[in-house]
């Protein structure tokens, strides 16, 4: 099961990293590849998906500074710490990239949301949310980061930043890099050692 099917079944808006990282445990690619499915990466796939897959890779949605914003947003949910790198170190704005064109119901959403950051920051600062300074786009993001405390006028940012979280952090673990961030091993063989001596004892076979 690739990412974007996981991610399907189990509805982006309910998502858990457990569930995300057991649907998943089978795609163990490079981050990249995870990120964007590459024909390359199609074991198991009927040819009409690797076409659809192929075609979705090719076009392009998001504007070179909506990705930037995006690049930013990502890493201020996810930033790099001393156990894995940040959202963007994992691909994430490329993996949104590919969803939004896969599930065209986050198009508007996602678009709208990137404005209005841009319309808040531009009405507060003269500048949009790119050329603000880290402390002027924590600030913005801490009146949209948290619904039960956000002022109701904010209720479209907060609509969005509920969004561009569950998206990024569905991009993330399900990475290579989140998957080994949360220590997931997935499957293994057991190792067999014999049947223990308590057990031998007790059925007299210890000495068989």
């Amino acid at each position: 099961m690739n990412r974007r099917d996981s991610l399907k079944a189990l509805g982006l808006s309910t998502l858990s990293a457990g569930l995300l990282l057991e649907a998943c445990k089978t795609d163990n690619k490079k981050a990249v590849e995870e990120a964007v499915p590459t024909t390359e990466a199609a074991a198991g796939r009927q040819p009409f998906e690797v076409e659809r897959d192929k075609k979705l890779n090719a076009d392009k949605f998001f504007t070179a500074a909506e990705l930037a914003t995006i690049t930013v947003l990502a890493d201020i949910i996810i930033p790099k710490d001393e156990k894995s790198g940040s959202a963007s170190d994992a691909k994430v704005p490329d993996f949104i990239e590919f969803i939004v064109k896969d599930m065209p119901e986050h198009q508007t959403p996602m678009r709208g949301g990137l404005r209005w950051l841009d319309m808040q920051c531009l009405n507060r600062f003269g500048k949009t949310f790119t050329d603000s300074s880290k402390a002027q786009q924590i600030e913005v993001i801490d009146l949209i980061a948290y619904p039960k405390k956000a002022k109701p006028e904010m209720a479209q940012g907060v609509s969005f930043f509920n969004r561009m979280r569950d998206l990024t952090a569905s991009g993330f673990f399900t990475s290579e890099m989140g998957v080994k961030d949360v220590g997931y091993a997935g499957n293994a063989p057991n190792k067999w050692n014999g049947v223990p001596a308590d057990i031998l004892k007790h059925y007299g076979m210890e000495n068989v």
